[in-house]
């Protein structure tokens, strides 16, 4: 079972010399050559660099140095999130030869921390989904059930955590895209505020709405990973130069008197009976603990989703220019001239999702129609965050499910867009406001996890990782795990 195992957990272990990182990073190997053939959640796995670096982590715990507590631990990276030297291909065949000459902030951070990146994980082409079956490459599966989805568009990632193949992982949150794979494969994710995490090196979807954020087996690991990964950059100008509080240290004190507002949108139609009672037992629990539970209202919240589609959808068409066959990624071969290079490299290289969403920001964002469209979102998004602002005068937190359903079955929804889009129905108005926020495991529906979602006022993270933590350790719904071949230590 060491591969089900916290990071804190095995950093104690490490340091009282009861398994090394080589041990450690070698079991997650073999557990995923026993695994992601079936469920697909890594694209490229790098075995000898992450033997390498976990042997030097293990030589300078020998020395005696003094090291991070995720020193040693093997980690996933979603692949829209540069690694220099490593290929990132955002799952798309445009570019799918593209190895970055630089890394991403977070990944600069994670190494100096010790971190060893065993693998870069499979998500929908460029972010753009909620399933992880748009990939140009594999589809990646739900290890709690193979016939479905793991969600999207970090479904790598919440995999590759749910199923013992990484101990923590980083992915990207556009409209949800950590949080409800997280909580469909039954983990913790996390999306921080907006312009918390530096977001360079990260493939740019929505620049507006974009914010990398971390998937671990509990929130406290999720308190240890944004200790690093948090802080100023100054090669982002939407990074906020704010003071980064230890997020580890106050997850003990409890919830007593908290103020926590339970949205009344995000209870009715269109949830699934499952997925409601358990987030009603929930927030029971949440009052058992000495919590304040009033139901509030964010009435805008039904203009949310198409609100989301047009902004990012119009950011989409503007930061996907830049892939035209000319300066990297894929260029199509047996083209007649420049513009005919242009049309076939891009109808060749992008899939039918991202087209899709290009051809909607572009014309969002044509003559006579901007006013219409991009105008309007950008004014209703407004809106949006208003009704938070409104809300968070009468209470800390806002809690409530993560998303409508359980895993949906795969291929179920690939011919409907627009069901598949209402599956990140609760978790697209926190980006729209740029808030923080973050889901946690919950119970069961039809035998497969619920996640719970808890929403923070801008830079409140440690305020919504205590309340996690106290919900988490009167559950303990985390320490359930899907059923796989477990990996013995033999067999290093």
């Amino acid at each position: 079972m060491i591969h089900y195992l916290t990071a804190h957990r095995l950093a104690e272990m490490m340091g009282k010399g009861e398994i090394s990182a080589r041990e450690v990073v070698g079991l997650h190997l073999e557990r995923i050559e026993e695994l992601d053939q079936h469920l697909g959640a890594y694209i490229t796995v790098e075995k000898d660099r992450a033997l390498a670096s976990a042997r030097e982590a293990d030589e300078k715990r020998r020395r005696g140095e003094k090291l991070s507590p995720l020193s040693g631990i093997p980690m996933a990276l979603k692949d829209n999130i540069c690694t220099e030297g490593i290929p990132t291909t955002c799952a798309s065949k445009i570019l799918d030869n593209f190895i970055p000459p630089y890394s991403a902030d977070v990944y600069e951070r994670l190494q100096r921390a010790g971190c060893v990146l065993i693998g870069k994980a499979n998500l929908d082409e460029f972010a753009m989904g909620s399933s992880t079956e748009n990939s140009a490459f594999k589809i990646t599966r739900n290890p709690w059930d193979e016939k479905r989805v793991p969600g999207g568009s970090s479904g790598g990632s919440a995999a590759a955590v749910a199923a013992g193949m990484a101990v923590f992982a980083l992915g990207s949150d556009t409209g949800g895209s950590i949080r409800q794979p997280s909580a469909m494969c039954g983990v913790v994710g996390m999306k921080p505020t907006y312009g918390r995490v530096s977001r360079y090196g990260l493939v740019a979807f929505a620049s507006s709405l974009d914010q990398i954020g971390p998937i671990t087996r509990d929130v406290r690991d999720c308190a240890l990973v944004l200790n690093h990964i948090c802080g100023h950059d100054r090669r982002d100008s939407t990074s906020v130069d704010v003071e980064v509080p230890d997020f580890e240290k106050g997850l003990e004190q409890g919830i007593k008197g908290m103020r926590i507002g339970i949205p009344s949108e995000y209870f009715g139609e269109g949830i699934d009976r499952g997925v409601k009672e358990r987030v009603e037992e929930a927030i029971k629990v949440l009052e058992n603990l000495g919590a304040v539970c009033d139901e509030v209202s964010l009435p805008h919240t039904e203009y949310a989703l198409p609100a989301y589609y047009i902004i990012s959808s119009a950011e989409a068409s503007s930061n996907l220019a830049r892939y035209d066959g000319i300066r990297y990624g894929r260029r199509a071969e047996g083209y007649s001239d420049l513009v005919d290079m242009f049309v076939r490299t891009r109808s060749d290289g992008f899939g039918r999702e991202v087209k899709r969403r290009i051809m909607l920001g572009t014309y969002a964002l044509s003559s006579g129609y901007y006013d219409a469209y991009y105008k309007k979102a950008q004014q209703v998004r407004t809106l949006i965050k208003e009704d938070f602002d409104r809300v968070f005068e009468g209470c800390d937190i806002i809690v409530g499910p993560t998303t409508p359903t359980v895993a949906f079955r795969a291929g179920e929804k690939t011919d409907d867009p627009l069901q598949m889009y209402l599956s990140d129905v609760y978790t697209i108005p926190v980006n729209i406001a740029g808030l923080p926020a973050l889901s946690v495991p919950c119970g069961f529906s039809e035998g497969l996890p619920v996640g719970l979602q808890f929403i923070g006022k801008p830079f409140a993270e440690s305020t919504l990782l205590r309340a996690a933590y106290a919900y988490e350790q009167s559950t303990g719904f985390h320490k359930m795990h899907p059923q796989a071949k477990e990996a013995s230590r033999d067999e290093i």
